[in-house]
């Protein structure tokens, strides 16, 4: 039998402020993390409160970063960023202002070439095939529907005249 070691409430604090340097965590993340180390609920809330209040944890800079990197690195369109923070129970406000760190011309052109690259890549004659593909691969990565569908008339028939 594998005895399990008993942290204090100072070391785990400190394992908590490590966990939350190492890169920008949520609540949700972060309460998780802490059940795991069995707390009382006293102890959960007061070493929370200390996350908040040296600014371990901080709601609104871990939103903003979130819909940063999910844009830039992972080609996130703002429904399904929008989707993956309510998820994780990101409020409305912080939700709004996390979508404004996104540069409307910047998610417009990544629209266009993402759009253009799986034009490129699908194989298909068909022209509504081909279009439907283009779509569902746009809408699965979070763009707005009317968007894509703009992106995709003029892509389209772009390709159809060559």
């Amino acid at each position: 039998m594998i005895k399990k070691s008993v942290l204090t409430v100072d070391e785990v604090k400190r394992k908590l402020e490590r966990y939350c340097v190492y890169q920008d965590r949520c609540h949700k993340e972060v309460e998780e993390k802490l059940r795991g180390y069995h707390l009382i609920p006293e102890a959960r809330a007061f070493i929370l409160l200390h996350l908040l209040e040296h600014n371990f944890l901080n709601e609104e800079r871990f939103a903003k970063s979130f819909a940063r990197g999910k844009f830039r690195i992972k080609n996130w369109g703002k429904v399904r960023i929008t989707r993956e923070l309510k998820y994780r129970d990101i409020s409305a406000y912080n939700i709004k202002h996390a979508l404004l760190e996104i540069d409307e011309e910047e998610y417009i052109a990544k629209l266009n070439n993402l759009a253009e690259k799986k034009c490129d890549s699908v194989n298909e004659t068909d022209v509504f095939k081909k279009r439907k593909k283009v779509f569902d691969y746009l809408n699965y990565r979070g763009y707005e529907i009317s968007l894509i569908n703009e992106v995709l008339n003029i892509t389209i028939n772009k390709k159809e005249s060559n």
